[in-house]
């Protein structure tokens, strides 16, 4: 994308240390200003998320706590039952005497100030009204609240039982002196002896228990709070000229717990509200926007400075360095020109300590390793084909065509068709799996089945002379093993070991094992009780094992090729060993890896070039 953006630009043919400084600026001072724009814009959103996640939990401990003094507020009327007198004359009638009365307001109203205006500041006053009677003790001086005002609800029954009601702000006449804030609390007093209404008690209570819960919400100046019921009554506000309006927008909220935005532009502002529980009270808290990102602003502006200054700074540096990297580097692509052409021999004269001084130097390097891996690759090459051509004679012995064919003429003169026709199924069946050399890695199962279609066509051949059993303890269709591992070595058993034994006994076994690594392993165990191999000889074989295996040897096939096909295979880990003692027969060992279906893959190389592609 870049070299067609410099092509577009008429770039592409200019010099390196231009294209270095445009594509400086291509890849840096652009990049950086639309980052640090988009980190002033993700951290300006954050801020609002954070805020619009934040505030709404602390709105809803808030209603909590505003929730909770209600209920203690609310617990407050049942306190007149603990007094017997104040029961004893709101039970009275209330056409008595006047010192009678007297007596009876005096009780009442001391018990009202005894109990709910000492004991709490919050309360401006309690009016208890009974049969005609009022009882009324406050703490500051009021006005419009007696019998004769129907602002409120004063008759005796009110259908309330041991509910109580709120009465909100300006929703009744009753006034004190400077116009305190508050809300009444309208609790019926009942006689539960007689199941009959005894009177009414109101409480008016300050709102300054709201004031109280928000202290800590308030701290912010530019934020505006309060509190409203369902139908946009303002219960409190923190502009108290604003308590017992009504907040028509609510209907426009479009949730009541959480946060959203209103306004556009300058004017946006973040409305955070909580809906309490019990009482439905809606806590709302509003600030604009401008205000939450007031800070990244000015953080925003010094950014800005300090990038200008760092651009023209960087861009003096990078002119300079432009240039000293331009030189070496026009330098060493002369030197790959050379490379190139086929000069393997270049020598790197840049010998600085720079990222082009460790890039000559790399560069040198592979070309050192180049020139070694052309040497190894070229030996190692030549000792596959090698390895593949013993293989391809294990295929194909010659010696084992001609007995076997022969033991087949024989059969016909003897009229023998049944074991004529199946050991000409038996021989089609192996010579069709030695001449497909597709593949190098085969699943065990056909090795298996190869090696048994040898030794029956053997049977045939020595008859009692031979036995064999074959065990197989893992799934042999799912692991894959080298072609032709276990011909060569039932060849040299079946020729040695019948030339100075009368039987001979062949077990063969394939298990999985644990490696040294903890790794599946794959185990061929080839065993006989032949003559042996006398300790000199068995010397001379391990010696040759574990040289290179694939030195020159007289014999193209066996043992050293089976041997020299795993190393080349799966490396010096795996091999072949032999264990023999003489007249009590030879046993050979074969562990390469287990090899699943999918990891033939990591072998493609060799499956490749098995066939000559």
């Amino acid at each position: 994308m870049i070299s067609r953006l410099l092509e577009k630009i008429k770039l592409k043919n200019s010099r390196l240390s231009t294209k270095l400084i445009i594509t400086y600026i291509l890849l840096t001072v652009i990049p950086m200003g639309l980052l640090g724009a988009l980190a002033y814009y993700e951290y300006t959103k954050s801020i609002e998320e954070k805020v619009g996640e934040y505030i709404p939990k602390l709105l809803k401990q808030a209603n909590n706590n505003i929730e909770n003094s209600l209920d203690e507020l609310e617990r407050l009327p049942e306190l007149i039952y603990s007094s017997s007198d104040v029961m004893s004359v709101l039970r009275d009638s209330s056409y008595k005497n006047q010192s009678e009365l007297h007596r009876d307001q005096f009780v009442v109203e001391s018990f009202l100030t005894n109990t709910y205006l000492d004991n709490s500041s919050e309360i401006l006053g309690a009016f208890l009204l009974s049969k005609n009677r009022s009882f009324i003790s406050t703490r500051i001086p009021y006005e419009g609240f007696n019998i004769e005002n129907q602002s409120l609800p004063y008759g005796e029954e009110h259908a309330l039982g041991d509910k109580i009601q709120l009465i909100l702000p300006k929703q009744a006449s009753l006034k004190f002196e400077g116009n305190p804030p508050y809300i009444l609390l309208m609790k019926q007093v009942t006689d539960f002896d007689n199941r009959k209404s005894l009177g009414t008690l109101f409480l008016a209570v300050k709102l300054s228990f709201i004031k109280d819960v928000l202290a800590d919400l308030e701290e912010e100046k530019n934020g505006t709070m309060w509190v409203m019921d369902e139908n946009g009554q303002v219960i409190f506000h923190t502009d108290s000229s604003k308590i017992g309006s009504v907040f028509t927008d609510i209907n426009d909220y479009p949730l009541v717990n959480g946060s959203f935005q209103t306004g556009t532009g300058q004017e946006k502002t973040l409305i955070s509200v909580n809906k309490s529980a019990r009482h439905k009270w809606i806590l709302v808290h509003s600030i604009p926007l401008k205000h939450l990102t007031m800070g990244t602003d000015m953080v925003r502006n010094v950014t800005v400075l300090a990038f200008l200054a760092l651009v023209i700074i960087t861009s003096l540096i990078s002119c300079f360095l432009a240039w000293s990297v331009t030189k070496p580097i026009k330098k060493l692509g002369h030197l790959m020109q050379e490379v190139k052409e086929g000069n393997l021999s270049v020598s790197i004269p840049i010998h600085s300590n720079d990222e082009v001084g460790v890039l000559a130097q790399s560069f040198d390097s592979m070309l050192e390793e180049i020139r070694e891996l052309i040497q190894k690759n070229y030996s190692i090459e030549i000792r596959q084909k090698n390895a593949e051509l013993y293989a391809l004679q294990s295929q194909i012995n010659p010696h084992f065509m001609y007995n076997t064919l022969q033991t087949i003429s024989m059969a016909v003169e003897d009229g023998e068709s049944e074991m004529v026709v199946e050991m000409v199924t038996l021989l089609g069946r192996m010579l069709r799996y030695s001449l497909s050399n597709k593949d190098r890695l085969v699943p065990i199962s056909q090795e298996v089945d190869h090696i048994q279609d040898y030794l029956k066509i053997q049977k045939f051949r020595f008859e009692e002379r031979l036995t064999y059993t074959i065990q197989i303890e893992l799934d042999s269709g799912s692991y894959f093993t080298p072609k032709f591992i276990l011909q060569p070595l039932v060849e040299n058993s079946i020729k040695y070991g019948l030339e100075k034994r009368k039987g001979l006994s062949i077990q063969i076994s394939v298990k999985e094992i644990l490696n040294k690594q903890g790794k599946k392993d794959i185990l061929f165990t080839i065993r006989d009780n032949g003559p042996g191999i006398n300790e000199e000889k068995l010397a001379e074989l391990n010696s040759k094992l574990k040289s290179d295996p694939m030195g020159k040897r007289e014999s193209g096939f066996g043992i050293l090729n089976v041997h020299a096909r795993v190393m080349m295979m799966f490396g010096d880990q795996y091999e072949l060993r032999v264990h023999s003692s003489i007249e009590k027969g030879t046993e050979i060992r074969i562990q390469i890896p287990a090899i699943l279906k999918s990891e033939v893959t990591n072998y493609s190389g060799i499956q490749e070039d098995g066939d000559g592609k």
